[in-house]
Order: C-alpha cells, then sequence, then structure tokens
C-alpha cells in the first residue's frame, strides 16, 4: 500500500476523553474513529489488525473441533426471560421493542440464544459433546463508557458454548479452553496470566480470567511470588491470616466504649489489636422485588470484598446505607456484632470461624464485647468475605501474594445445568430419562484486543505493534519525494518485498522527513526503511520501532537484511 492511498487521517491531538495510551493512540493513529459515546469504526489500519486477531481467534477454536455459528444481535426478550435474567441482568441490558410491540433485547451475551438453538434439537447423549461458536458483535449499555475499545458498548467477541451430557465431560472442555486460549494469547505475544474469576452475571460453579498484565489495567490480580496462584481480586482466596500479638485474656464481657465507633478507637481504647476485633460492614441489598439491610462482618484488620458480599447474600446490587436507614432496623451505628443480633440478616467472614478473645459491638451504644468466641453460629452465616491484600499468604503454598494490574481479555465458565435447567433444554441420557444439558461458556475479546495490544506495548511517540498485529511489517520513508533516484530504489525495494507477500507501506506523501518520520513512530510498524541522501554514498537505514534504534546497510544489502528481520 502507498501512504497516498491510504486512509489513515493521523492527528496531533487526543480524544479530551482519552485517559489510556492505546485510546489516544488508536483515534490519532486513524485506527479507529468514534461515532457516539462508546461506539466505534473501525478505519482501514484498525481493520487489519482486528483481522489479524480475529483469525488466530478462528483458527485455534476450528482446531478444537468446535463449530462456527453467527447468532442475531437481536435477540427476542423472551428467551431472556425464561432464562430469568431479562429482569436481574442490569441496565446494561439494552431492552427495545419493534413497531408491534414485540419485546427485544440487544445481546451482550448469547447463552439464553444458543439453548434455544440445541433444545428439541439434540435429542441424544450419543450427540455429545457439541461446542458452538462465533465472532460477532454485541452491545452493552454501559453506565459511563470509557477507555476507547476497552469499555465501549458496541464491542465484538468471540463467544463458545458447550453442551454436554455430566460434569466431567464439560470440565474437560473447560480445560481444553484453557489451553486454546494459552496459545491464542501466546500466538499474538501477550504477557498473560490465567486466574481463578468471579462468575458474575454469566453464572456457573467456576470459572477463570485471561488477563494481560499492564500498567493501565483496570483490574487489581492477586499473584503468588512463587507458585502458580493467580486470581482476580474478586474471587482471590489465600492462607487464614494469622498473628504473632498475643490475644487479649478475658472472659465474655460487656466494656463501656464511650463515642468509640471505629476500630482503630475501640481498639485503641481497650489496648487490643485489630487482629482480634471484628468489623461490621452496613449495606443496602438490592433484589428483584425487595431492599434491605445487611451486614456483613470481618476481621478488625481486613475490608470487605464487595463482590464476594454480593455474591454471599445474592443480591444484585449493593449500595451503601444511609444511618437513618440503619437506625430504622433497630442497629446501632458504630456499636454493630453478631451476639445476639436478630433485627437483620449477617454474614460472618469463614476466617471468624470458631476465632477466640475476640471484641465486637454489642449493639447497645457505647458498648462492646470482650472475650467473644465465636462458636455458637450457623454454618450458613459463614462465607468468604474479605479482600486479599498484598503480603497476605498464598493459599496453595503459604509463600507471600503480590497485588499487580491486568487486562482482562477473555473468560471461561463452568455453566453447569444452570440454562438449561431454566429453559427446559433436555437429552435422553445413557438410560433413556430426560436431562438437562451441562454447558460452559467461553469468551474473548476481541475488539477488545486491539487496544490490548497498544496498552502492552507503546512508548510516549506512540504505538509498537509487533509482527503477529502490525497492519504493515514494513514503512519505506522517501525522505525526498523529490529526489528521482531516491523514488526509485524505494519503489524497486516496494514492488520486490510485496510480490514476496509482505504487508509494505510506502510512504510516498510530498511532505516533510521530519513529519513522516513522526507519524512512522506513532503508527508504531515493526520496522522502517528511511531512503535518504545517504543513498549518494550507497547507504541507508533501518529502523526497529520497539528500541528506535538505526542500522546503517549498503544499499545492495538492504533487502536480505530486511528479510531476515520480517521473516
Amino acid at each position: 500500500m502507498k501512504f497516498s492511498k491510504l486512509y489513515a487521517p493521523t492527528t496531533k491531538d487526543a480524544p479530551k476523553d482519552a485517559t489510556l495510551p492505546s485510546h489516544q493512540f488508536l483515534v490519532r493513529g486513524g485506527f479507529i474513529s468514534q461515532v457516539g459515546s462508546g461506539l466505534y469504526n473501525f478505519l482501514p489500519m484498525g481493520k487489519i489488525v482486528f483481522d489479524k486477531i480475529k483469525a488466530v481467534v478462528k483458527e485455534e477454536m476450528d482446531k478444537t473441533g468446535a463449530q462456527e455459528i453467527q447468532m442475531g444481535v437481536v435477540t427476542p426478550a423472551e428467551l431472556w426471560k425464561q432464562s430469568g435474567r431479562y429482569s436481574v441482568f442490569g441496565k446494561e441490558l439494552c431492552r427495545l421493542k419493534d413497531r408491534k410491540d414485540n419485546e427485544f433485547v440487544l445481546g451482550p451475551t448469547h447463552e439464553e440464544v444458543v439453548v434455544d438453538i440445541v433444545r428439541n434439537r439434540i435429542n441424544s447423549y450419543k450427540q455429545l459433546p457439541l461446542h458452538l461458536y462465533q465472532i460477532t458483535t454485541k452491545f452493552r449499555d454501559e453506565a459511563r463508557p470509557r477507555f476507547g475499545l476497552l469499555r465501549g458498548r458496541e464491542f465484538t467477541m468471540k463467544d463458545g458454548y458447550s453442551f454436554h451430557e455430566d460434569e466431567a465431560c464439560m470440565k474437560k472442555e473447560f480445560a481444553l479452553m484453557e489451553e486454546t486460549y494459552t496459545k491464542i494469547f501466546t500466538r499474538l505475544g501477550l504477557d498473560f496470566r490465567a486466574v481463578d474469576a468471579d462468575s458474575g452475571a454469566i453464572g456457573g460453579s467456576g470459572s477463570k480470567e485471561f488477563m494481560v498484565l499492564a500498567q493501565n489495567g483496570e483490574d487489581d490480580i492477586v499473584v503468588c511470588s512463587s507458585c502458580h496462584y493467580a486470581a482476580n481480586i474478586e474471587a482471590a482466596k489465600r492462607a487464614p491470616k494469622m498473628s504473632s500479638i498475643e490475644a487479649p485474656q478475658a472472659d465474655l464481657a460487656k466494656f463501656k466504649t464511650p463515642d468509640m465507633k471505629t476500630i482503630d478507637d475501640v481498639c485503641n481504647f481497650l489496648h487490643v489489636d485489630s487482629f482480634y476485633s471484628i468489623k461490621a460492614v452496613v449495606k443496602k441489598a438490592v433484589y428483584i422485588d425487595k431492599e434491605e439491610i445487611v451486614v456483613f462482618f470481618v476481621r478488625g484488620c481486613d475490608e470487605l470484598q464487595e463482590v464476594k458480599a454480593l455474591n454471599a447474600c445474592g443480591a444484585i446490587d449493593l449500595v451503601d446505607a444511609e444511618l437513618e436507614e440503619i437506625e430504622k432496623v433497630g442497629l446501632k451505628a458504630g456499636f454493630i456484632g453478631p451476639l445476639g443480633l436478630e433485627c437483620v440478616k449477617f454474614y460472618i467472614d469463614f476466617e471468624l470461624k470458631e476465632a477466640k478473645n475476640l471484641v465486637c459491638g454489642a449493639n447497645e451504644v457505647d458498648y462492646h464485647w470482650v472475650g467473644v468466641s465465636m462458636f455458637n453460629f450457623k454454618e450458613e452465616r459463614y462465607a468468604d468475605l474479605c479482600e486479599v491484600k498484598a503480603g497476605d499468604s498464598c493459599a496453595c503454598c503459604g509463600k507471600e501474594l503480590y497485588i499487580t494490574k491486568g487486562i482482562e481479555v477473555g473468560h471461561i465458565f463452568q455453566l453447569g445445568q444452570k440454562y438449561a435447567k431454566a429453559m427446559g433444554a433436555t437429552f435422553l441420557d445413557k438410560n433413556g430419562k430426560a436431562q438437562p444439558f451441562y454447558m460452559g461458556c467461553y469468551g474473548v475479546g476481541v475488539s477488545r484486543l486491539v487496544a490490548v495490544m497498544i496498552e502492552a506495548s507503546h512508548d510516549e511517540q506512540g504505538c509498537i505493534w509487533n509482527k503477529q498485529t502490525a497492519p504493515y511489517l514494513l514503512d519505506i520513508i522517501i525522505s525526498n519525494t523529490k529526489d528521482d533516484a531516491q523514488k526509485a530504489y524505494a519503489e524497486s525495494i516496494y514492488a520486490t518485498l510485496k510480490s514476496e507477500k509482505y504487508e509494505i507501506l510506502l510512504d510516498d506523501r510530498a511532505e516533510r522527513f521530519g513529519f513522516k518520520i513522526k507519524d512512522y513512530e506513532l503508527l508504531g510498524f515493526p520496522y522502517a526503511l528511511i531512503v535518504g541522501k545517504e543513498l549518494e554514498e550507497g547507504f541507508v537505514e533501518i529502523v526497529e520501532r520497539k528500541t528506535l534504534e538505526k542500522i546503517v546497510v549498503k544499499k545492495e544489502e538492504a533487502l536480505t537484511k530486511l528479510r531476515e528481520l520480517l521473516a
């Protein structure tokens, strides 16, 4: 491609709302253009990158025996009502009606549709397993679209759905997809981790996210410094926390703690380490048909992890409770404890189970209990609630955990029978009995990966594409287009490499040399060949974008060197 014919509207200025390098450089480089809030068009070079990523995903999926289909973006709302998600998915689900008042949704995910495709068509265990996938447009009505392609409303995903006769078969496919995703992201040249994750609105018994490690990552990832363990902060686990500080020795007794409403105040007043205290976190839980106050208890030195809390109480959302709402249900703010608490629903962190010599609120203004033992609570009261922190110990090997940043690029789920049961999708098992399918679900953010490639590799000047995904491998820059010798040499190199099927860009524009170099650095192709005044002495320069290092080669040897670099 000749740059004079390429539609690549580069600009010096980034969008005002662009805070991440990928958003800035993809817009400035003319890879994408914004058409609305969270809505982007792919321009020619962006489409090349997109197609390269899509091809890698498709090739690896096809190798597994999965079969590609195409499902519509518009889905009848009735299917979502059958699964129960129509009313609980939230405002991210775009609901609409046609001219006949029929209800539809713009699909953010396609579990319901694929179940409808399979039910009453797959009737026997002999037809299983089955894995169907698509690479298509999705729509999620984000409240705050931001970060360009990383958090847009319209996006392209590879989403796959597998159907199985039993849990063992489902887990086998889950393991195969973990292996397949590892191959995909390795081929794309990304530094990534597969981490344990929360299943969220998709549901199911277990899931893993694939996170690209990046400084501007939107997710916190807990990683072990020694073993393989890694997890999203929302699902991370740790070895039970221990303390070398001696526990306070006291029989159960109520102490007056005037105006001591915080953990620090109470612990300082009673000369107790916060490890031996119980913190009460009050939230308003939002359900489909009601709202209620819920209390979560964790150690005083810990923080509540809200996604874990959400999973514990089964709510749609958790919001902060106002003081009036807290007092209305009979709670004494600042003095709340689990002993004798009956006015609200409450949950206790697992690590407090059977703990002794603790301090907690007495559910009475200005009083706390000392010497509390956690023995007489029902099993259903306990849940994993605390947020894992850097420095905690790994539950697998006991070594120290640390926290890094990551961007989610893939997510795989073990759905179990959740959707098949809800939607009446069954098959006949080996005994001739009707059973709901076991299902798996597997997603890759294809359009998101275009941005992730830049977040993973860029500098202050612009993009740094790797050879796997670059729109062009080489930019041949003619320093002076009025110089016939420079033009002839550059065009001969261009024609030769192009005939050998290399992806080459010839910058033949009648622009200043400095302008062209700035564009090259912004666009970030792996290599540039600079044909300048040194050609008169028989030399040209090859630049590597990643390091911006230049090497001078004889003009007769340039083709050989470029073939080595581009191979």
